[in-house]
């Protein structure tokens, strides 16, 4: 029987435990994925907290993941975009932190060779999210945008999909994530007292849209740059809506697709990097989780089935 990484309470790591599990059979209209590699992403420790439980229904015992990159063992009945053995990556229905996982084809793409499987399983959440709030932002070529916490996993796809489209990309960040986001093409800023001077010290007019990713009260300065509240976007701060700004919850929902198939190309033109912090074989997944908790990494997370 195959493994999978559980918890049957909510809590910190020590809840986790490999156990063995049924088999997987894909239903009409999924695959089957033999797991390479799935990418940890902030919701998948607050799950296992119990945080998001005024989101969704979880039964216990559950499992955690959905960024997944790996090989298609089964195909159900209907499926014809894939075939058994094909390499794929994107997201997953079932917990990717495990042995196998189910999908859903639309959330798949096959994975080119010259992608390792570590960045290929670290895409779909951060980047397809990053994809999907930089379209509703509408950011530009001829835009400047600033983005909160723009070293971290949300962040480091934004600013090079901004890049991209040919944005002008400030971001705050600590000063020793400075040389990263020159590296990735953004001016980087400090957050702390005193950010708003310092944005207008090298933004005079202020700025086109706002990515806030952060959440540590920059909602009215971020208003005050952007001169109002209608291009301003959180991806954390949920008590903000009633500033009038933008609250995005739904990950990358029906952009994901698109999304992976950019981010792909970027990265195949050696255009976007998808750095990667560390990896860790399955049965030491509470400590990937642990580590992605300690904050302030400069790169991916990976789970390495």
């Amino acid at each position: 029987m195959p493994f999978s990484v559980q918890f049957s309470e909510y809590g910190n790591t020590d809840v986790l435990r490999m156990v063995e599990v049924p088999a997987l059979s894909p239903d009409p209209g999924q695959v089957s994925i033999a797991v390479r590699a799935a990418g940890i992403n902030p919701i998948d420790w607050k799950t296992m907290q119990g945080l998001m439980r005024g989101e969704f229904t979880l039964t216990l015992p559950a499992g955690l993941g959905s960024d997944v990159a790996g090989v298609v063992d089964q195909v159900g009945a209907e499926v014809t975009e894939f075939r058994v053995g094909d390499a794929v990556m994107g997201a997953s229905l079932t917990p990717s932190f495990a042995e196998f996982a189910l999908a859903d084809p639309a959330s798949l793409i096959k994975k080119p060779d010259d992608i390792k499987w570590e960045v290929a399983g670290s895409v779909a959440g951060a980047g397809a999210t990053a994809y999907a709030v930089l379209d509703e932002l509408g950011v530009r070529a001829t835009d400047t945008l600033l983005i909160h916490a723009a070293a971290g996993g949300v962040g480091t796809f934004a600013v090079q999909l901004a890049v991209a489209r040919g944005a002008r990309v400030i971001g705050t960040a600590s000063e020793s994530n400075f040389d990263y986001l020159r590296w990735m093409g953004a001016e980087p800023v400090a957050y702390g007292d005193g950010l708003l001077d310092r944005v207008r010290a090298i933004a005079p007019r202020g700025v086109d849209a706002v990515l806030d990713a952060s959440g540590r009260g920059e909602i009215p300065l971020s208003i005050a740059l952007a001169g109002g509240p209608e291009r301003v976007l959180t991806l954390v701060a949920f008590d903000a809506a009633a500033a009038g700004i933008q609250v995005h919850t739904g990950g990358a929902g029906s952009e994901l697709g698109p999304a992976l198939r950019q981010i792909v190309s970027l990265i195949e033109q050696g255009r976007l990097s998808v750095p990667i912090w560390r990896t860790y074989p399955l049965s030491q997944t509470a400590a990937a989780l642990d580590a992605s908790q300690s904050g302030h990494l400069r790169g991916k997370i990976v789970v390495l089935a």
